[in-house]
């Protein structure tokens, strides 16, 4: 007669518990953990149980005996049943919500910076050239010059027109000619008059 061996998997958790059993280790002080380790709304009081990694919610928060709620090391309904040994550990509330809540708060805007981006490169692709690059590459081509000395003679073109529009940027325009100095500093307060209502 073969008998079958069923693997027992990680029963789905209960939210509370009403287990009379208490855990021989010593208490779990909610002083010795990190603000982000724990949390204290009554809607979700629960903690990371420092043996499993897992959150756990804390049964009779507002009881004079809180403990962990009985829990597996695994995730409920894949991995293997085997019982933590955390599981109705006591904990001390020896946290104000109030401090909790500032120290959570403070902790918070100090690493919010902290968090690294992601850089994005921009791809590299190959770009075209421009038109006036084409034209000029078709003009050296064709001259059978090298660019610089293409460059001279353009500049060469355009000197004349270049020089002609300097001078005329000299030249005052016609009117009224600016002061040698600047015109003086009124030394009396002007006061300027009220119009008659």
């Amino acid at each position: 007669m073969s008998t079958s061996i069923l693997e027992r998997t990680a029963r789905p958790r209960r939210s509370r518990t009403r287990s009379r059993s208490i855990s021989g280790r010593p208490a779990l002080a909610l002083s010795t953990l990190r603000p982000h380790q724990y949390d204290l709304r009554p809607a979700c009081a629960s903690l990371i149980c420092p043996d499993c990694k897992t959150w756990v919610p804390i049964t009779g928060f507002q009881a004079k005996k809180p403990k962990l709620v009985s829990h597996d090391t695994g995730r409920a309904g894949k991995d293997a049943a085997v019982r933590c040994q955390g599981s109705n550990r006591l904990v001390t509330v020896d946290v104000r919500v109030t401090k909790w809540e500032e120290r959570l708060v403070d902790g918070h805007a100090e690493t919010a910076h902290r968090r690294r981006t992601t850089v994005r490169l921009k791809p590299k692709v190959a770009v075209a050239p421009a038109v006036s690059q084409i034209a000029v590459q078709k003009r050296t081509t064709t001259v059978g010059q090298p660019e610089w000395l293409l460059r001279k003679e353009q500049w060469a073109a355009t000197e004349s027109a270049v020089r002609d529009a300097d001078t005329r940027r000299a030249q005052l325009p016609t009117g009224d000619a600016p002061l040698a100095s600047n015109p003086p500093v009124p030394l009396t307060t002007l006061h300027p008059e009220n119009p008659a209502r």
